[in-house]
């Protein structure tokens, strides 16, 4: 491959976005046709949700710059506003970089905000997971928006590569890539159970659930009352240890983080309250797990190739497509218990067996690369109609 001396930003905004980057961003850093720029933002950066840029620092990236943006709000109007703070700080950002190609993951409001910058500014923006539906979020107009603003496109399934050229992109920039955090499955090194528990200080001598709820910010699923139906069918699991993680930023989200920690208080033997794990902890916990339950959508994506059932709650990734291991409730106790009983089974059906995951086999990061590598970027789009 001819060296290209290109530099590349990567943006994250989130712990979780980070994680799925983490091999991509090793990659770049050890090709010597490209330089890493790091552009660091969201609730990296904030105390609220544990200050993950320092997992960033661990890791032994450096980051070429940090933008904040995050009000300490709960509210549409917050969210809104954090969109227009993150903008102006991009805009500084993004002309100290001067980078040749920006890499964005996902929909969330702070990747569409980078985007929008980067798009003004003629920085050409290489988009990951385009494509896709989750109609029960803002995630879902965020998504289709950032893939109209960028340049080069590496989607999880080929059915959501047409989706892109639906929507108008040539079909000479879209490329089926896979998903990028199943790289992790075929390239990461994991805790075990034993590990995982001194590393988390809590003690996992017996089967446990590791338990993910985000704000649903698009239907009507008030967050407060699904949550509280969640550990309502939790509480139906004596015998069960739980591993809760914090929510992220969304509207709604700091509603439930003292519920969680509440209910942690109030089972202390049983359930551990935590910001964050980190990716090697999270994937450790998940490979350990009895099931993963909540809406986020690393239950949908990454977790069907543990060979670990999910039980994914409510419209939060209404739309994805999902494996036969995704056993889908409603915001309800009976719904959700219904979900836990339905994967245990089939976990006992299939132990240590993966599902037939839609979203790839982990060899994603070398793809992107490629796709780096070989930009050519022409400012002006033409609409590719079908």
């Amino acid at each position: 491959m001819p060296a290209t001396n290109k530099k590349v930003a990567v943006f994250t905004g989130t712990r979780a976005e980070y994680g799925l980057l983490y091999w991509l961003l090793k990659d770049i850093e050890a090709d010597p046709g490209l330089h890493l720029q790091l552009l660091v933002s969201g609730s990296h950066l904030s105390p609220e949700f544990g200050e993950t840029y320092r997992q960033i620092e661990q890791d032994g990236f450096a980051t070429s710059e940090k933008v904040e943006m995050l009000l300490s709000s709960d509210s549409p109007v917050g969210t809104a506003k954090s969109l227009g703070l993150g903008i102006l700080g991009f805009s500084d950002a993004l002309s100290r970089m001067q980078p040749d190609v920006l890499v964005v993951l996902g929909d969330r409001f702070e990747a569409l905000a980078v985007t929008q910058t980067a798009y003004i500014l003629k920085i050409p923006v290489l988009h990951l997971h385009g494509g896709e539906i989750t109609e029960g979020a803002y995630d879902d107009a965020f998504r289709h928006a950032i893939t109209k603003l960028s340049y080069l496109h590496g989607t999880s399934t080929e059915s959501h590569r047409q989706r892109v050229i639906q929507l108008g992109e040539s079909p000479d920039r879209v490329k089926n890539v896979g998903a990028i955090g199943l790289d992790h499955l075929v390239r990461g090194e994991f805790l075990s159970q034993q590990a995982l528990s001194d590393s988390i200080d809590f003690t996992l001598d017996r089967p446990f659930f590791v338990v993910t709820y985000h704000p649903v910010t698009l239907a009507s699923e008030d967050p407060e009352k699904s949550f509280d139906e969640l550990l309502a069918a939790l509480d139906h699991f004596p015998d069960h240890k739980v591993i809760l993680t914090y929510p992220n930023a969304d509207d709604g989200g700091r509603k439930i983080i003292p519920m969680l920690e509440t209910y942690a208080a109030e089972h202390t033997d049983r359930v551990l309250a935590i910001p964050s794990l980190g990716q090697v902890r999270y994937l450790s916990a998940i490979k350990h797990a009895d099931a993963v339950i909540g809406n986020s959508s690393s239950g949908i994506i990454e977790v069907p190739s543990f060979g670990v059932p999910t039980v994914n709650i409510g419209s939060r990734q209404l739309g994805r497509a999902a494996a036969n291991s995704v056993f889908h409730a409603e915001p309800e106790e009976a719904s959700i218990l219904q979900a836990i009983n339905s994967g245990i089974y089939w976990r006992n059906k299939h132990p240590n067996q993966p599902a037939d995951n839609p979203y790839g086999e982990g060899k994603t990061s070398e793809q992107v690369i490629a796709m780096i590598h070989a930009l050519d970027f022409n400012p002006c789009k033409t609409f590719f109609d079908l």
